[in-house]
């Protein structure tokens, strides 16, 4: 069975891990999470939602040359940003955590009011506002991010000071640094890091987790930049660079390395020649109902607990890749950081919750 030997290793581990310590940012957003309204018969809940990306383009594209009107049906308001998210979901599994981000410029806006109250939160200034509108084959993410311009190096300083920051990030067991796609700074801020805080970290084992964000509206040339400098980090720890599939084949293409497809051996393969080209410690790939990750040479795959009809599909992945990094954090083998991951994602989509490893460890005990 696939979570059998995550199961193993994940209470074997837990009895002896110590405490694990997170530093993770850099973004922050108000996500409001909506359902287009396809047909609508009365006030409230009585409408029939657009269900797929596909028709709603449709109605789109008939409105060209007219107009249209579309509905957005609020579902509710959350915290977002791949930095809160993860962050939250590394909270539920017992981490103690500061976060650096986009949280409030006079104070904290109230849907980061979890994460304030439980860890250490570094705002920069205001956050990035985003609609997520949710489908049965997809989301459209529609993000008002100006805010975000203001992140950068030197804020972080004056915010917390240059000293701070090294002995934040020195006594951390995960640094995880987050959503380049969105923040137009992060590749400079990768740089000043390796410059200025890098070579003051004292020599101890440490983990450093990076997710793009879907690189799309990025230029090529703007991407393997900011690979090239997130490479840098492998001198002072292990480097884990997280993606799901579309970005995949971004960094695949940017790298010239012409890799695509979406079955077991063509991830796989992706996966590991990612990391020999870069090179970074582990790369991993999270699909809808799989993901694969290559690390020391060898490559590893894992499905998912599938589920047809989501509670919530916004932040996934970020759920995904805090799970993958706990798995690490215990020492996990990379086979059963995947099951920590795929489980973490499969139990978020299903109650818009993140999940302590008791429930974890009870949620994949029952899918054996």
């Amino acid at each position: 069975m696939p979570f059998t030997r995550t199961l193993e290793e994940l209470r074997a581990r837990r009895a002896t891990a110590g405490p694990r310590k997170a530093v993770v940012g850099l973004d922050g957003f108000v996500d409001t999470i909506v359902t287009p309204v396809g047909q609508r018969r009365a006030a409230g809940e009585d409408f029939t939602p657009i269900p797929t990306i596909t028709e709603f383009g449709r109605r789109i594209l008939g409105a060209a040359g007219k107009s249209t009107n579309l509905e957005l049906h609020p579902r509710w308001e959350k915290l977002g940003g791949n930095g809160p998210i993860m962050a939250g979901a590394l909270l539920a599994n017992g981490c103690h955590l500061t976060c650096i981000g986009a949280f409030g410029q006079s104070q904290i806006h109230p849907v980061f009011s979890p994460l304030a109250g439980a860890a250490r939160l570094v705002s920069l200034c205001d956050p990035a506002r985003t609609t997520a509108i949710e489908f049965t084959d997809g989301k459209l993410m529609l993000g008002i991010m100006r805010s975000l311009d203001e992140v950068t190096y030197e804020r972080i300083c004056t915010a917390m000071g240059e000293a701070e920051l090294v002995q934040e990030v020195g006594t951390a067991d995960l640094v995880a640094l987050l959503n380049w796609t969105m923040v137009p700074n992060m590749t400079a801020i990768y740089t000043a890091f390796a410059d200025r805080v890098l070579p003051l970290l004292p020599d101890r084992d440490r983990l450093f987790f990076f997710d793009l964000a879907d690189p799309e509206k990025r230029s090529a040339a703007d991407l393997r930049a900011a690979l090239a400098a997130i490479a840098r980090f492998g001198a002072s720890g292990r480097v884990t660079l997280g993606l799901n599939l579309k970005e995949a084949h971004a960094v695949s293409a940017a790298l010239g390395l012409g890799m695509a497809g979406e079955d077991e051996p063509a991830v796989r393969a992706m996966a590991l020649a990612i990391g020999q080209k870069l090179p970074v410690t582990t790369v991993v790939i999270h699909l809808t109902a799989a993901a694969a990750c290559a690390t020391g040479g060898d490559t590893f795959w894992m499905p998912g607990p599938y589920l047809a009809q989501p509670l919530i599909t916004t932040g996934a992945g970020d759920h995904f890749n805090a799970g993958f990094a706990t798995g690490q954090l215990l020492g996990l083998s990379p086979s059963a950081c995947l099951g920590l991951g795929v489980g973490t994602s499969g139990y978020y989509v299903r109650t818009a919750r993140s999940p302590s490893l008791d429930e974890l460890e009870t949620f994949l005990a029952n899918r054996l």
